[in-house]
C-alpha cells in the first residue's frame, strides 16, 4: 500500500469488521481487498463485500476505467466538454458500484474521521455504505432512511436491504394512505 493511507489493510479491515460493523452482520459480512502488484503503478487493485463468504459488491481498477471510459464517450458524444465529461464519467461509474481501490481506502479515511451523521450524508457513495453498516446506526435510524434509500445508486440499496434483513426488520415499506 502507498504512503497515501494512514493504516495498512490488515488494520482497516479489522476496524471495519470488528469496531465499526453491527452485531448482526459480524461473521457474516467481510471485506477483502487486493493490490496488482503487476499494474502499471502497482498500486491499484480489487475490492469487495463477502456476505456468508459470497462476493456481493466487487470493484477493481480495470472495471472502473471501463465503467469511466464508456460514461465519457457517451458525455462527450452528447456534447459535454470532454473535462466535464470526465467528471461525470467518474461520478457514473461511482453510482455502477465502480471505484478504485485507492477510493475505497480514501471512504475509509473520511468515514474513520467523521461523525455517523456526516458518514451518513455524504457525497461519498462508498462512505454511505460504511455508515450504513456500522452499528452506531439503529433500527430507528434504518426505518428513517427507508424512502432517502429509494434515490440512492442499486448497489447502496442492496447493502440498506441487506442491514434490514440483518436486523429483523420489514424489507417492504408499508404503503401509506393517498399515495
Amino acid at each position: 500500500m502507498s504512503g497515501n493511507h494512514i493504516r495498512p489493510w490488515s488494520k482497516i479491515r479489522d476496524r471495519l469488521e470488528h469496531e465499526y460493523l453491527a452485531e448482526s452482520l459480524r461473521g457474516r459480512l467481510t471485506y477483502f481487498a487486493t493490490t496488482y502488484h503487476a499494474a502499471h503503478d502497482g498500486d491499484e487493485g480489487r475490492v469487495a463485500l463477502r456476505l456468508d463468504g459470497t462476493e456481493i459488491l466487487k470493484s477493481n481498477y480495470f472495471d472502473r476505467f471501463d465503467a469511466m471510459w464508456q460514461a465519457y464517450h457517451q458525455r462527450q458524444d452528447a456534447g459535454m466538454h470532454p473535462d466535464q465529461a470526465w467528471v461525470q464519467a467518474a461520478y457514473d461509474a461511482l453510482e455502477q458500484g465502480e471505484f478504485y481501490q485507492m477510493d475505497f481506502y480514501r471512504a475509509f479515511s473520511e468515514y474513520d474521521s467523521q461523525s455517523i451523521a456526516e458518514s451518513l450524508q455524504s457525497q461519498n457513495a462508498v462512505v454511505r455504505m460504511f455508515a450504513l453498516l456500522d452499528r452506531r446506526i439503529g433500527k430507528r435510524t434504518l426505518e428513517a432512511l427507508r424512502i432517502p434509500m429509494r434515490s440512492q445508486p442499486e448497489w447502496l440499496q442492496m447493502i440498506y436491504y441487506l442491514r434490514l434483513e440483518a436486523e429483523g426488520l420489514p424489507l417492504q415499506i408499508e404503503p401509506t394512505e393517498g399515495v
